[in-house]
């Protein structure tokens, strides 16, 4: 994991407000989330079975994460790679495993070594300004 070096970190906005603007910019919300606490994803890069995210956690002060008015803080975004099997899983749904992919799989290496840190972390801080440019006037 490589924390990003961002001006995310401790700003304040509503769900509503910003959920449409981070899938707007290529970031789903990650489907581990809490009613309290959350994460917008983006894929970095994906080969084979190995994807590099940039992930943007937050904690919610007000309200319930599934509600527009949840009112949200983001914490220090980070860089993390996940290393999936992509051959054959026969303990799991064959038909999911036989196209090589299987979405529900735990990821074998859910931290997996980033090499070329220096160019990771040019790339999350680089997507994170850019969403952080579209949430300007969101943003408070």
């Amino acid at each position: 994991m490589l924390k990003l070096d961002t001006g995310i970190e401790g700003k304040r906005a509503y769900f509503g407000d910003v959920y449409k603007i981070f899938r707007s910019n290529g970031y789903t919300l990650c489907g581990n989330w809490e009613y309290d606490r959350g994460k917008f994803d983006m894929v970095l890069c994906r080969e084979g079975g190995e994807t590099i995210y940039v992930r943007i956690p937050f904690s919610v002060l007000q309200g319930e994460l599934d509600s527009p008015r949840a009112f949200l803080e983001f914490r220090t975004p980070y860089v993390i790679k996940h290393v999936v099997n992509t051959g054959l899983d026969w303990d799991e749904n064959l038909l999911l495993s036989t196209t090589g992919f299987n979405q529900f799989q735990k990821p074998l290496d859910k931290d997996g070594n980033i090499t070329d840190k220096s160019r990771w972390e040019a790339a999350g801080e680089e997507v994170v300004q850019d969403v952080m440019t579209s949430l300007d006037l969101q943003v408070s």
